[in-house]
């Protein structure tokens, strides 16, 4: 058989689109020509292939070879497609029976020695597969990742000769049998440990219940770091489709193979990130910051220290949960569904509003600082907290109020009476599931109406005044949204105003 066709998966972003290896050998002068859009790796993979089918005591077919990577407007780059490649050439060689490889996908990249090596993006194309109906063949550190996708027959192999004594029926693979990725063991601070700050503590486990979007707003040393540390020990584990989407993105940032299920991702980035470092970029598209915060924490420490074009990108993402970044060759739609945590001083010297007067900024100045974030983007922040500075005290304080282990309970019973309720969090309400599931008695509808004109609110932030008193009714439990919870939510609105 002069023609084979095999199966394996590019990498576009968090997708695994299909690509079909084509190889035909013909008569002629011994050479070997890719075509289908190959970048320089790819290119390459020719010289890799040729050594590991040598050193492999395989023939390396002497004719003209014509190897296709279809489809051909699909840009094709690393070596995960070494052995795909070397398969094709050794069954259009008739080195390997015929239609032996057509319900197999392969991914590797070939040593000279014929060793199988990882690849980045193995989980995409995993999951990828089972959909396809068909059974993936991977190297040997890749086969836990791959084993994630529950119900896909995995082969894990070496070295190309195993894989060759497989279809050749000599020595007969048995499918991988995955020992279990251990979750990720994570130890976060306790609540408990924050002195003080009631205020601002009620307003994390308001964030934590309805995944609520937060500023801290105060001086320096007040505990603003401190606080969004917090946050992610109140937060409820991953799902597994939760988890298999953090694993996504990690299993193409990643040079090594996963080892275990992912936590919540807790991201910090520098406040003199770029755009693309913040939501990815490149010639070829990677993910950035808000990606590696899916489905968990995106903290910005020092807001107003942000160019202000870099934060202009989120306000799409905070609204869709996903990114999308074009080039003009490609396009890469990334997921981003995080939630924002952020922080920033009342002003340049971080003074303002201190009882003892040791401001010195001039009302201009306050103003540009504060200028420095738009209106849209405070607009989807749901909570605006004020963080005021407490008593100096070094002795170990007593343990008052909740810890992070009962915020947990209460935050996992309020996420789950809303995913009964509405099938998502209060925070990813849209407008139909709003007017549904946030209904008010006539009388508290006009008093809201009456506050937000008074507050000059948006009609956006209104919406996410009546989110967050949701929120607070699902943590007490109680099926009607009262004044009291409106009152409550629009404390947080209230202090944007300052």
């Amino acid at each position: 058989m002069s023609l084979a066709i095999i199966h394996s998966r590019a990498q576009i972003g968090v997708e695994a689109p299909a690509v079909s290896v084509e190889i035909h050998l013909t008569n002629g002068l011994p050479s070997l020509t890719i075509v289908g859009l190959p970048e320089t790796a790819v290119r390459e993979s020719k010289d890799r292939v040729r050594s590991a089918i040598l050193n492999s005591a395989l023939e390396f077919p002497r004719k003209r070879i014509t190897l296709n990577l279809a489809p051909a407007d699909l840009p094709k780059e690393g070596g995960r497609f070494d052995l795909a490649i070397a398969l094709g050439l050794l069954a259009a060689s008739a080195q390997l029976p015929g239609g032996c490889l057509d319900g197999f996908e392969c991914l590797g990249e070939l040593a000279l020695s014929g060793h199988l090596r990882p690849v980045r993006g193995v989980l995409p194309a995993a999951l990828a597969a089972r959909a396809a109906g068909r059974a993936l063949v991977v190297a040997l550190a890749n086969a836990e990742e791959a084993c994630l996708a529950t119900g896909l027959k995995v082969y894990a192999i070496d070295h190309l000769l195993e894989l060759v004594s497989h279809f050749n029926q000599q020595t007969v693979l048995k499918p991988y049998q995955s020992q279990g990725l251990l979750p990720q063991a994570t130890s976060y601070p306790d609540l408990l440990e924050v002195q003080g700050q009631a205020a601002a503590k009620r307003a994390l486990l308001v964030a934590a219940a309805g995944r609520h979007n937060l500023l801290l707003s105060g001086p320096p040393g007040t505990g603003k770091t401190l606080l969004a540390s917090r946050l992610p020990g109140l937060l409820p584990p991953l799902t597994e489709q939760e988890a298999l989407e953090v694993a996504a993105v990690q299993s193409v940032v990643n040079i090594e193979p996963l080892r275990g299920w992912p936590q919540r991702p807790f991201r910090q980035p520098h406040h003199s990130a770029s755009g693309p470092a913040l939501v990815g970029g490149g010639s070829r598209p990677q993910p950035g910051e808000i990606s590696l915060a899916h489905q968990g924490i995106l903290f910005l420490d020092e807001l107003p220290e942000f160019d202000r074009k870099v934060l202009e990108v989120l306000r799409e993402p905070l609204e869709s949960g996903y990114i999308v970044i074009a080039r003009a060759h490609s396009k890469a739609r990334f997921p981003a569904r995080f939630q924002l945590v952020a922080a920033m001083n009342p002003c340049p010297c971080g003074y303002f509003g201190d009882p003892n007067g040791r401001c010195r900024c001039s009302p201009e100045q306050v103003q540009r600082y504060r200028h420095k974030l738009s209106g849209p983007l405070l607009d989807r922040i749901d909570l605006h907290i004020s963080v005021a500075r407490e008593t100096t005290s070094l002795s170990q304080p007593k343990e008052q109020g909740l810890s992070s282990a009962e915020a947990v309970k209460q935050v996992c019973a309020a996420r789950d009476r809303q995913l009964k309720r509405q099938g998502c969090s209060n925070a990813q309400l849209d407008l139909n599931s709003l007017h549904q599931h946030c209904q008010l008695q006539d009388e508290d509808r006009i008093w809201l109406e009456q506050a937000s004109e008074r507050l000059n609110l948006s009609l956006r932030a209104t919406h996410r005044v009546l989110k967050v008193a949701r929120t607070l009714a699902d943590l007490e439990n109680t099926v009607t949204i009262a004044r009291s919870h409106l009152a409550e939510a629009l404390q947080y609105r209230f202090n944007e105003q300052q």
